[in-house]
């Protein structure tokens, strides 16, 4: 503990971000993560990291853990390009659960100050907002058809045939994948592979257009190949969590490699910040997931482009209260995080302090002080603390799966912009519900 003590380097206000974003900057991929989707410090200093690393070392973009569409009408926000008059306009496409990963008073205000920070930048070196999850199946075929219909009428009709195989499911991507993993209704995988090769070849032939158009069209073919992978992982759902889990991630990686492609083709190193879980963005060949096949994107990146190339940040909290669901598609809940167990990462850092910390793991003496494997805790939309060393805790070598570590010893629930009844700025009880 008294090592921990020595080596931990006190965040006291943002400006004692400054060395970790300098370090961070020396790579090019920044992947910033959280210990949950609903905790208001790690949103905060997430994005006060990444306004340093676009302001100072020119970052390109950043990419959240979110659908391409709904981020699209953000990235037309940010960069001047879209009809949206606000923030809070930009961010209405999220509307599906859960809504507050994204409709929250720390990501609006990030998004008002891209926009203004875009303003004083030539149109080609605005930064961008972009989404790499795969789960927007159905609106991703809409803007596929949506922007055919505007450059090519007939590629449009010849598109809207191939993607008919999913309309008796009615927009249910979990209803479509079932019927398609137990042979009950043909897959629809040939159809959205042939409309993504015509997407490619088209791209090619209508390349040099104008920097507006290459936008679009890039925007249209991510979109059909979200659609071909989502109905790879839809079908996957029901043949185990690792097949779709890796699935996933290796879409998500798949999307950044074409992000730094599309940024960087005017000829300069394009950089981006990556937003998604821990569980996501720390390498998980460190951890129990990995031990068991299961891969992420920390890992693939890593993988790709060379461990120099990448900086993971984690997260973590011992206790105090997150935005959280009891279950799938229900509301927002305030909720209390218990405090950490006593041999998890988050007892250790509690009992080092001081309150707020990151450590560097590529110093030697913090490596050694964190050599043994603990367990840490991950929360991410769903928070059922009657079982959480079940739920939310798995093993993992802290000092092998991320490149730095922020502690908030106390954190607070991240507030969402559409408040529910199970959501109020008063704490919650001291006590745990049976029911929750």
């Amino acid at each position: 503990m008294s090592a921990l003590q020595h080596l931990a380097r006190p965040i006291a206000d943002a400006s004692h971000l400054d060395e970790l974003a300098d370090e961070a900057a020396a790579a090019r991929l920044v992947c910033i993560g959280e210990a949950s989707h609903g905790t208001h410090e790690f949103y905060q200093l997430r994005a006060q990291l990444t306004r340093r690393l676009l302001e100072r070392h020119d970052f390109s973009a950043v990419a959240v853990e979110a659908d391409w569409p709904d981020a699209d009408r953000v990235n037309r926000y940010v960069r001047h390009r879209g009809t949206d008059r606000s923030a809070d306009e930009a961010l209405a496409g999220f509307r599906r659960f859960p809504q507050w990963m994204w409709r929250n008073r720390v990501v609006l205000d990030f998004v008002e100050w891209l926009r203004r920070h875009n303003a004083t930048r030539p149109p080609t070196r605005r930064a961008g907002f972009y989404g790499f999850d795969l789960y927007s199946l159905f609106t991703s075929i809409e803007r596929v058809l949506t922007y055919l219909d505007e450059v090519d009428p007939e590629a449009a009709a010849r598109a809207r045939y191939r993607y008919e195989c999913f309309e008796h499911y009615g927009e249910d991507p979990q209803h479509y994948g079932y019927a398609a993993a137990f042979d009950l209704s043909a897959a629809c995988e040939d159809a959205v592979v042939q409309q993504l090769l015509e997407m490619r070849e088209m791209a090619t032939q209508r390349s040099g257009d104008g920097e507006l158009d290459d936008d679009d069209r890039f925007s249209a073919e991510q979109n059909a190949r979200l659609v071909l992978n989502a109905e790879h992982y839809y079908r996957s759902m029901f043949r185990g969590r690792a097949s779709s889990w890796n699935l996933r991630d290796s879409h998500m990686a798949e999307t950044v490699d074409e992000l730094l492609r599309h940024l960087g083709r005017h000829g300069d190193e394009a950089k981006l910040v990556l937003w998604a879980h821990n569980s996501h963005l720390g390498d998980a060949r460190a951890t129990r997931m990995g031990w068991q096949g299961e891969h992420n994107v920390g890992q693939l990146l890593r993988e790709h482009h060379g461990v120099d190339a990448c900086y993971l940040i984690g997260f973590t909290t011992h206790h105090g209260t997150v935005t959280a669901a009891d279950d799938w598609d229900d509301p927002a809940t305030l909720k209390r995080v218990r405090p950490g167990l006593p041999d998890s990462w988050e007892r250790l850092f509690h009992e080092a302090g001081p309150e707020r910390f990151w450590l560097p793991m590529h110093d030697d003496a913090v490596a050694d002080a964190l050599r043994e494997p603990r367990i840490e805790r991950a929360i991410g939309v769903i928070y059922r603390p009657e079982s959480e060393r079940l739920s939310h805790y798995f093993e993992a070598d802290l000092v092998a799966q991320f490149d730095a570590v922020i502690h908030i010893d106390e954190t607070h629930a991240l507030e969402p912009l559409e408040l529910t009844a199970g959501w109020s700025e008063q704490e919650p009880a001291e006590t745990y519900p049976s029911g929750m």
